[in-house]
């Protein structure tokens, strides 16, 4: 071999790599410029699993840029009232928003099957849909009409079926009840007689107190024990038909959202799957624990009857059919989780269900 021959050529190639290498700096720069968003949560921090993921997503995001991509988070009530926060993302007040979508089901039913609708679908079933059944394209469709760019960033399980101040024991015990009640769950439990009320977080123990309330859902144990709901309505009843799985999503202004880099784009969508698992495990590890507590202070469980359950089934099935012939949009959303439902209840019923269930007899034989 021709050494100096050799040499050169090494030193050529490094020349010209060294080259390569200054010309790809700015090009690094301008792909991935220094952002600063605000992001605004529908929760206030008193409640760590909620507007936690608001934390966890901007967490995520300014470790995976270093820095380049910084996101500020408030708590409901430091920029604009929780249930503002879609108003304030559409017209460009803030970049983001962490909310609950059926929050705005005024605006069109349909903002629903981004958080849940009664009696559709549990959290693995609505990540399913979402990621593998096409949620989240056709909700994709759907929030770029409202001027966002949305996903689903945290689930809550399975929640709880509220606190009432006297037990419910047939379907003549809920009419006249003044109900605190999110999503399109409040149509479903005014055909049963409720009257439902929309009241923020922190002003429902108050309302409680007072009986301006006689019920209330918000989520389940972790929560439901910060909030103090167990010393003013002792009745804690289960299972919430109307929230099986209910999601959050993390909400972007549109253009902001199209003029954001490709790379920056790949990280939130990955910050908020992340997001999105991290807050189900949050529920499934401290609930566990919360309501062994309440119990301790004196919460009473209780089922709802099969009676109530049946009557709001149907009740459920009558308000989704008429909303449906009224709003194309909702019917579109409905109908591919309907039918995902109807094939999933066959899988779910085998397997896990069965597992569930002999483990359930052993806890409760003292085998556990």
């Amino acid at each position: 071999m021709d050494r100096r021959k050799f040499i050169r050529g090494v030193a050529t190639g490094a020349a010209g790599f060294g080259a390569a290498s200054t010309l790809a700096a700015p090009a690094i720069a301008q792909s991935n410029p220094k952002l600063q968003w605000r992001c605004i949560s529908s929760f206030p921090n008193s409640l760590p699993a909620l507007f936690g993921a608001a934390r966890y997503i901007a967490d995520y995001v300014r470790e995976m840029t270093d820095g380049q991509f910084e996101i500020q988070t408030f708590a409901a009530g430091e920029i604009v009232p929780g249930g503002q926060v879609l108003d304030a993302v559409q017209s460009g007040t803030v970049e983001m928003g962490h909310t609950a979508s059926y929050y705005y089901v005024g605006k069109n039913p349909a903002f629903a099957f981004g958080t849940t609708v009664p009696f559709m679908l549990n959290a693995r079933q609505q990540n399913a849909w979402f990621d593998q059944g096409g949620g989240n394209e056709l909700l994709d469709a759907f929030f770029e009409k409202q001027g966002i760019f949305a996903r689903p960033a945290g689930n809550t399980g399975a929640q709880m079926g509220g606190w009432y101040r006297k037990e419910i024991n047939a379907l003549d015990d809920m009419r006249g009840l003044k109900m605190r009640i999110a999503g399109l769950a409040g149509q479903v439990m005014a055909k049963l007689g409720v009257v439902p009320q929309q009241i923020p977080a922190g002003d429902i123990y108050a309302a409680l107190e007072k009986g301006t309330l006689d019920a209330v859902e918000f989520v389940g144990p972790y929560d439901d024990e910060k909030l103090g709901f167990v010393k003013v309505a002792p009745y804690y009843y289960y299972p919430a038909w109307w929230e099986g799985g209910a999601a959050t999503h993390a909400m972007i202004t549109l253009d902001t959202w199209n003029a954001l880099p490709k790379p920056y784009q790949a990280i939130v969508k990955a910050a908020c799957e992340a997001a999105n698992g991290h807050m189900l495990a949050t529920y499934d590890w401290e609930n566990p624990k919360a309501i062994k507590r309440l119990v301790g202070e004196g919460a009473q469980l209780r089922p709802f009857t099969q009676e109530i359950l049946q009557a709001s089934f149907q009740a459920s099935e009558e308000v989704m059919q008429k909303i449906a012939a009224e709003n194309a949009e909702f019917k579109t959303l409905y109908d591919s989780q309907a039918a995902f439902r109807a094939e999933s209840y066959l899988w779910e019923q085998l397997a896990e269900y069965n597992f569930d269930t002999f483990m359930m007899i052993q806890q409760r034989s003292g085998a556990l």
